[in-house]
């Protein structure tokens, strides 16, 4: 456990730290009054998978998924080869854990995944109990073996139950849901779209898929429409990352959708994302540079705003919808600093952010 100094930048350091740029203390904050991180539990499965990468708390129990659990997706093996994890674990909100939530089996799944089993940070958990997550595969880690993948459907016993593919899903790597129980709104960022033929270059061709759900009462969910809302993104592969693109999702109350565009460093806003019926490209720059370091794992607060977990530090920050960045936590407690934070979600009760640190394998909680 380790207890953070000084709670939220006040405006003057900000204002000095960051060259007076978009970062300011000022509006009250949903994580500056938060100033404890503890290891919540380890995310190690008996087979060995690493590098969890997803974070999804559940909201109802059904099946073996137990209300405000903790779901950790892994992207990596025993050995450590990106891509290749296969396994879901639940974890309690006091540490208990981490229980096998499911294992895939790439070579059974009841319908076409392009390339296998690579869970990413693309977990959502509905109400009716479906459990979805994104799979973007390699056979040896490397991006030259990457396949377009797909989003696993899995009940709330860990089955997968069918699966969701085509063009437009191509390397799956975030996911937020609107849940209204009987119909659901995924969306999706992908990052594959012509980046292993850039080898290494930067293409502007990621985007963001909108698939539109029906969920029956006795019955595996419906796909009833899909439309890309954002695209030309930036994206390139990367030997430490397997790929670099848009990643985090979070809607926000009146409908938009942020995005954290880790490439360019800023957070874009899709706007009339539930009912738009065409691409609005990259989207409306909300907030860039200042705290901001690589945004990846992105979750939208209580309070509206919109909490960021940096790929290029151990950082958090959270920015209002308007562009303001009112809090920033360091909240690696390994000093490792760069690669450690990925997915994450936040728990309104009690007040909590969970995340993952990928430097010890941990689901870990700032509260």
């Amino acid at each position: 456990m380790k207890s953070l100094m000084g709670g939220i930048l006040s405006a003057a350091a900000v204002l000095f730290l960051f060259g007076g740029g978009q970062v300011c203390a000022a509006a009250p904050s949903f994580i500056g009054p938060l100033n404890t991180i503890k290891e919540l539990a380890s995310t190690v499965p008996a087979n060995g998978d690493v590098n969890p990468y997803g974070v999804a708390i559940v909201p109802v129990t059904t099946g073996r998924l137990v209300a405000n659990h903790i779901l950790v997706s892994n992207f990596n093996n025993a050995d450590n080869f990106q891509g290749t994890g296969t396994t879901i674990v639940e974890i309690s909100p006091g540490g208990a854990g981490p229980a096998l939530f499911a294992q895939i089996n790439p070579n059974s799944l009841p319908g076409p995944c392009p390339g296998g089993v690579g869970l990413t940070t693309a977990l959502v958990v509905l109400r009716s109990g479906w459990v979805i997550v994104g799979s973007l595969p390699t056979t040896n880690g490397t991006i030259d073996t990457s396949g377009a993948g797909c989003l696993l459907v899995l009940n709330s016993s860990g089955k997968v139950v069918e699966t969701i593919f085509g063009e437009d899903i191509n390397g799956p790597w975030d996911m937020t849901a609107f849940d209204k129980g009987t119909t659901a709104t995924l969306f999706v960022t992908n990052v594959l779209n012509r980046t292993k033929e850039a080898n290494g270059g930067i293409v502007t061709a990621g985007t963001v898929l909108r698939i539109n759900l029906s969920i029956p009462p006795n019955g595996k969910p419906i796909v009833t429409s899909k439309l890309i809302i954002g695209s030309d993104f930036s994206e390139r592969s990367d030997p430490n990352a397997l790929v670099i693109g848009p990643t985090g999702l979070g809607l926000g109350p009146n409908g938009t959708l942020f995005v954290a565009d880790t490439l360019n460093n800023r957070i874009a806003a899709i706007p009339d994302a539930l009912t738009r019926n065409s691409t609005a490209g990259t989207g409306i720059t909300i907030s860039g540079g200042g705290a901001l370091n690589g945004p990846l794992g992105l979750a939208i607060a209580p309070n509206g705003d919109i909490v960021t977990v940096n790929g290029g530090d151990g950082n958090m920050v959270e920015t209002t919808p308007s562009g303001m960045q009112v809090a920033v936590k360091p909240v690696d407690i390994t000093g490792t600093g760069a690669g450690t934070l990925f997915g994450l979600a936040i728990s309104p009760d009690p007040r909590a952010v969970y995340f993952v640190n990928d430097a010890t394998n941990t689901l870990d909680i700032l509260k």
